[in-house]
């Protein structure tokens, strides 16, 4: 019996070594799972708007998203996701560690004579993935800190080459497209250590926009107008260096589209209305590039996640994106914007696309409520890694969204004050299901000046967003939808205020400003001015 059966013994082992190896240089195993870690690629886009998608519908004004729109039709396009604040340096925090900013410490923005940034008492996504084998790289604006130890090479990331805060933040000899318009740098006089504003509000000119690679002043000031082909040159040798070592990586790419001053490229000419597209059209070739150089390395075992930081800052007119319907109606009739710096839905949903051939089902949508906090959890998910069990966390783990087109997303979610109204953080906006419940309205500055007043709302105002989504009409406060809706959200509202008060992990972020801090690569010379190096 054995000599008969022996042959078709043989034969089923070949068979299963065959279909081993076959599956083995696929990158996968029998359950359609990476036999290695994934990448992970996020890409950050600043000051975006949710209409600046064209795959967000028809309210998107013309083809600039191309290759954004492609990563929507084979990949999953998420219409519901929300920056974890509606300005820069909170929303970032947010992301990197996974925690609202009343417990990571950082509520608003840092300076740029900052002495600290994000509390070193935190965990970042980075040194999480760094510790467990990956090689991390970040490219573009960090705005977490820059002195000392609070810089990205000391916070997880193995490579750093980028700007240390907004590209609005220092001065360049030849400026970008802005509101109001700024002046070049000064060039003439011993060169003053300290921060000092123009005659045009807004325009920093007595400090140099720096360059930085690792810690190291490149150039300063640097030229915006080339910016964009350098951050594409880095990120896809970072996503070619890492196939040759056969490295797991993570690469974050934080970009300066579309914060002002935009600078697209070869356009210089003054009083162009389509300056904003064009700077859009450039930042959506830049995506491309990289998702080409990540489809010709490893492109089945590579995620990108493509996301905002908050919505577009309205005030600067025709440089500043489109909040498609989220309008914030109830805010705008009564005087200023509803975008960036405010809770109104145009501060802080975002548009947001992952794409991931293989894993992640083409050309499908998910409206679950998400938040850019839960990037934090999912990519350790994926990575087959748990975050510390020494504090708290605000995110939730969107696996089952990504992989399996699960729609429910998160039950709840607070949006912190970012500038707009009231104290930095106060969670004065609440969202669970469809119903959104303001506890404090106010208005950031619109293209014209004009800024609307802080409101405290007792009881809140509630808007069905999913109804309503230019938050024009709140509901009757006598309806039995809006009693059931306020009681929920206020006892929800009540346990993460609670929770917070008893979370023994809450960090605090010094604020603090020093002339020292400001990063100068020669302080003898006007606007700290040094030659390229790179």
């Amino acid at each position: 019996m054995a000599e008969v059966l022996a042959p078709f013994l043989l034969s089923w082992t070949l068979l299963c070594g065959l279909l081993l190896r076959t599956a083995s240089q696929h990158g996968a195993n029998v359950d359609n799972k990476p036999s290695k870690k994934p990448n992970f690629i996020v890409i950050l886009a600043d000051d975006i708007g949710w209409g600046d998608l064209d795959a967000n519908g028809p309210e998107a004004k013309g083809n600039n998203t191309p290759y954004l729109n492609l990563m929507a039709e084979q990949g999953l396009r998420l219409t519901d996701f929300h920056s974890p604040a509606s300005v820069c340096s909170p929303s970032r925090a947010a992301l990197l560690t996974g925690r609202y900013g009343l417990r990571n410490g950082v509520t608003h923005n840092f300076a740029v004579g900052s002495v600290a940034g994000l509390p070193l008492s935190e965990v970042t996504l980075p040194q999480l993935l760094q510790e467990a084998g990956y090689h991390t790289g970040m490219i573009g604006k960090w705005h977490l800190g820059h002195n000392g130890p609070y810089g990205p090479t000391h916070r997880g990331f193995d490579y750093n080459l980028g700007i240390p805060y907004s590209n609005d933040m220092g001065c360049t000899d030849v400026p970008g497209y802005d509101m109001p318009r700024c002046p070049p740098c000064d060039t003439l006089g011993p060169q003053v250590i300290r921060l000092k504003r123009s005659v045009h509000r807004g325009c920093y000119s007595k400090v140099g926009l720096p360059l930085i690679e690792n810690g190291t002043i490149l150039e300063q000031p640097l030229d915006l107008w080339t910016l964009t082909e350098r951050y594409k040159s880095a990120a896809t040798r970072i996503i070619r260096n890492a196939r040759e070592r056969a490295q797991p990586y993570l690469l974050y790419i934080a970009l300066a589209h579309m914060h002002v001053p935009l600078a697209p490229t070869g356009r210089r000419q003054d009083n162009d209305d389509e300056v904003y597209a064009a700077s859009l059209r450039e930042m959506d070739d830049l995506v491309g590039a990289v998702k080409s150089a990540s489809d010709d390395t490893d492109q089945n075992n590579t995620l990108i996640w493509f996301t905002g930081d908050n919505g577009p800052w309205e005030q600067k007119c025709q440089y500043a994106g489109s909040v498609g319907p989220f309008k914030g109606k109830w805010q705008t009739s009564r005087g200023g914007g509803s975008a960036k710096t405010t809770t109104w839905e145009g501060g802080h949903r975002v548009p947001t696309v992952a794409y991931w051939p293989g894993r992640i089902p083409a050309n499908t949508t998910s409206s679950g409520l998400l938040s850019g906090m839960d990037i934090f959890p999912t990519l350790l998910s994926l990575a087959g890694l748990t975050p510390p069990s020494d504090r708290r966390y605000d995110g939730i783990d969107a696996t089952n969204t990504l992989l399996h087109g699960e729609q429910t997303g998160r039950e709840v979610l607070f949006h912190p004050n970012s500038g707009a109204a009231g104290r930095f953080g106060d969670l004065q906006t609440v969202r669970t299901g469809k119903h959104k419940a303001f506890y404090i309205t106010g208005a950031g500055e619109a293209c014209g000046g004009s800024t609307g007043s802080q409101q405290l709302h007792d009881p809140p105002l509630i808007f069905d967003v999913q109804r309503d989504r230019a938050e024009e009409t709140p509901l009757e406060v006598g309806t039995a939808e809006y009693q059931e809706v306020a009681e929920r959200i206020a006892r929800r509202r009540e346990e993460l205020l609670w929770d917070i008060a008893t979370d023994k992990s809450v960090s605090t972020a010094d604020y603090s400003t020093d002339q020292s801090a400001e990063p100068c690569c020669d302080h003898r010379r006007p606007v700290c001015r040094c030659p390229t190096l790179g």
